[in-house]
């Protein structure tokens, strides 16, 4: 589909739903958070995106797949921007998103970022995303991507991960 004249921004945050998030394609990168603005500068539409973490190895696949949805629209004149400044937070995931892991096994994040319970050494309660029991206990910091955590339930016994709230 070509589009003659400037598409508006809303048309364009409508078109990012469809650039999925390598790692968890189940999620795209408006349920991610991971695009922070549209617009345009004169003629040139202008996508800010901020890693989920400095590092991400999914950002330069994101970053190809939104040039070629982009253009696939018949948009040309663009630039994509990357920002570290505020860092991501799981707080910018949209709670679609969220339901989105929840129904594929994989334990959303819990309450906000700013929650630092952890640090008072109070372990978060993480519900199993298959049976719903909160008796769950976390195998590994680190799960089948740095951003999540490996968890196992002691009512089903079934492992998952848990996207970790930063």
């Amino acid at each position: 589909m070509v589009i003659n004249e400037q598409p508006n921004t809303d048309r364009i945050w409508e078109w990012m739903k469809e650039v999925e998030d390598p790692e968890i394609p189940v999620l795209n990168v408006i349920d991610l958070g991971v695009v922070r603005k549209i617009g345009y500068e004169g003629e040139t539409l202008v996508v800010t995106i901020t890693p989920t973490y400095s590092g991400c190895p999914a950002m330069k696949t994101i970053e190809k797949d939104i040039a070629e949805v982009l253009e696939e629209y018949g948009v040309n004149n663009y630039r994509i921007e990357t920002v570290l400044s505020p860092a991501w937070t799981t707080d910018w995931m949209s709670d679609e998103g969220k339901l989105k892991l929840h129904q594929v096994g994989i334990a959303p994040p819990v309450g906000h970022s700013a929650d630092k319970s952890l640090l008072m050494g109070k372990i978060r309660t993480v519900r199993c995303p298959i049976c719903g029991s909160e008796d769950t206990q976390m195998v590994s910091q680190f799960g089948s991507t740095a951003c999540k955590a490996l968890y196992k339930c002691e009512n089903c016994l079934e492992p998952f991960d848990h996207f970790k709230c930063i």
